[in-house]
Formats: C-alpha cells, sequence, structure tokens
C-alpha cells in the first residue's frame, strides 16, 4: 500500500532508529521480581522473563559511565531509577517523571534501577531518548533537569464520539500547551526548532490529529501498546516505528483497547556526527580528543562510594542540583512499597 503521509515502517525489537536531530531511542522493559533487602532481585531470571538491564552486580542498571557531546531524555513508564553524576548531583525518579540530561563536554553518571517492592514484582519500563547537541552546544558544561510527573503537562482531547486521548507534553507545544522549559543549552529549547515529544495514550476507539510541523523537521511516532492502530489511514502493527510527511495533520484512529504511542519531531541540526559508544561529536578527531580528555580526566573525580550506589528503600523521590547544595522535591514525594 502506497501512502503519501508514511515514509517508512520498522519493527522494533528493543532500539529506535532515528534522524536527526534525535539519534536513537532505546525502550527498556525488564520484569524483575520481588526486591531483596540489597534492592536487588530475590531470584534469578527465567527463559521468560530475562533480565536486560542488569549491568550492576546486585541492584540491575547501568552503574558508573561516561558520556560528551549529545542529550539523555529518560521518560519512566514503570519502576524507579537512581540517578548520580560526577556534577556531585543525585535524585530518585520515577513513574511518569522525565529526566533530562545534557552531557556537554562531559559527564560521568550512573542509573541503578533499585527493586523496592519487596511484595509484588517489580516491573520496570522505560524509554531513554538520545537527542544530539549543535556543535556549540557540545562546548558547555553538563547540566540536567528533572521533570516531574505532577508538573508536566496534559492534554486531554475528545473526538466526536466522546472517546478520549491524553497527550503528556514533554517538550515543543502540541495546540496552545506549552512543555516544561528544557535545559538551556539544548537544540530543543529554542521554539524555532520545533522539538515535540509526547506521550499519547488513546482510549478504545478514540481519534485524535496531531497538528502539522514544518517541511524540514524530522517526524516519527512509535505504536509500542495496543493490538489495534491506524496511523495516517493504514494499519500499524504492535511495536512498530513509523516515518511519516512532517507538514501535514497526521490522524491517529485506535482500535478496540488501549494504545500509547511515542510521538518525536523536530528540526534538524544539520552538523556531522561522529559517535563512538557514549560520545557524540562532529569528526574523528574531536572524538579522538574526547577520548584522550576523559582518560585524563574522567570528567571530573566521582564523588560517590562505589560505581553504582542507590538510595535506601525509603528515600522518596528528589532531585539535588549544583553538587547537593539545591535539593528539590516533587509535590507528591511519599514513596509506596
Amino acid at each position: 500500500m502506497s501512502n503519501p503521509l508514511i515514509y517508512d515502517i520498522q519493527p522494533i525489537e528493543f532500539r529506535l532508529d532515528l534522524k536527526d536531530p534525535f539519534i536513537f531511542t532505546a525502550h527498556h522493559i525488564d520484569y524483575f521480581p520481588a526486591g531483596n533487602e540489597q534492592l536487588g532481585p530475590v531470584s534469578p531470571p527465567t527463559a521468560d522473563k530475562p533480565y536486560r538491564m542488569y549491568y550492576g552486580d546486585v541492584v540491575p542498571g547501568f552503574p558508573e559511565h561516561p558520556h560528551t557531546g549529545f542529550e539523555t531524555i529518560t521518560l519512566v513508564e514503570r519502576g524507579y531509577v537512581d540517578h548520580f553524576d560526577s556534577l556531585g548531583n543525585s535524585g530518585r525518579y520515577a513513574e511518569g517523571d522525565v529526566q533530562w540530561l545534557s552531557t556537554g563536554n562531559g559527564v560521568e553518571h550512573c542509573e541503578m534501577f533499585p527493586l523496592l517492592h519487596q511484595d509484588k514484582e517489580n516491573t520496570f519500563e522505560l524509554f531513554q531518548i538520545w537527542f544530539n547537541s549543535s556543535p556549540e552546544e557540545k562546548t558547555h558544561d553538563a547540566d540536567y533537569k528533572m521533570m516531574w510527573r505532577e508538573n508536566i503537562p496534559h492534554v486531554n482531547k475528545t473526538d466526536a464520539n466522546e472517546k478520549q486521548s491524553d497527550i503528556r507534553v514533554i517538550s515543543g507545544v502540541f495546540e496552545d500547551t506549552l512543555a516544561i522549559s528544557r535545559p538551556p543549552h539544548s537544540w530543543a529549547a529554542s521554539a524555532e526548532n520545533k522539538v515535540n515529544i509526547y506521550m499519547i495514550v488513546m482510549q478504545p476507539n478514540a481519534e485524535l490529529d496531531i497538528p502539522a510541523t514544518t517541511a524540514t523537521s524530522t517526524r516519527f511516532a512509535y505504536y509500542y501498546e495496543g493490538p489495534d492502530m491506524q496511523i495516517a489511514g493504514q494499519n500499524i502493527p504492535f511495536k512498530h516505528l513509523v516515518e511519516l510527511k512532517p507538514d501535514e495533520v497526521i490522524h491517529l484512529k485506535n482500535g478496540e483497547f488501549e494504545s500509547r504511542i511515542l510521538w518525536l519531531e523536530g528540526e534538524p541540526i544539520g552538523a556531522p556526527v561522529a559517535m563512538r559508544g557514549p560520545f557524540v561529536l562532529n569528526s574523528d578527531d574531536e572524538l579522538n580528543h574526547a577520548f584522550a580528555r576523559y582518560r585524563q580526566t574522567h570528567f571530573g573525580p566521582w564523588p560517590w562510594p562505589s560505581p553504582a550506589p542507590v538510595f535506601k528503600r525509603e528515600q522518596p523521590r528528589f532531585a539535588s542540583y549544583k553538587k547537593g547544595q539545591e535539593m528539590e522535591y516533587p509535590e507528591n514525594n511519599q514513596i509506596n512499597t
């Protein structure tokens, strides 16, 4: 079927390969069992429930590792994340929260996934968007910002048949609703770059129109939950990534069950991309220089007692900034284990 609004459709297992200004997105899901006293799993993985994100010795997650030259946008759907970095900052965030980390000219951090529930499974799911930085933005110091679920704007749209869709506006704008501001040295911080990131939940049989953006933008929709969805009049299988024409209104029509979509669009940066592991720069020479600098400095001393620290089970959600001198808590920061 030829569809002028759809450029490409790809099945997704884990990684969404994207286009400028996006690099890729990882969709992590793990079905961890109940947690033990050390916040690790009480039992080993099974064939039908493997552990995909278990790089720590006890607690799942990603111990101390470096980044430079891009941004990680981490959207937690289920579970908890403990963050520590070489700037001296730390925090705990959870379902519905978003962490926006500008790695700039270099930072080390760790992302651990403590299993807080001892009486039930600890299902864990997140998206991590690797989002590029402009050549100038790559030179700035690293920075990060927490976007708490209580503060992220939602748009509720009701169609002609009284069916609803919820659009969570992570970046940019949906109709007249603006997202929380992004870190200042981000390609997404400027409205002219039209970086729109939405998490969309559609009721059964709901319909929704996504407004057009500029003809030069990149535009993707990832249909990641639900059995039956039409995008631009075409049936889209579950867990497929759709590249779309940006300067047309795109009509979404849901099937008989609730569906969820990650929506990504934005103006390209247009600079050369040189990527090696966790470093994203503009040339091989820049990469070589960055790796040499990392070997010498580790992007600053690691101020934590281990490469994979975690907070205590009872720690509520919070974020620290400026080497822990500033503390921030969401409105509802009680933990429920």
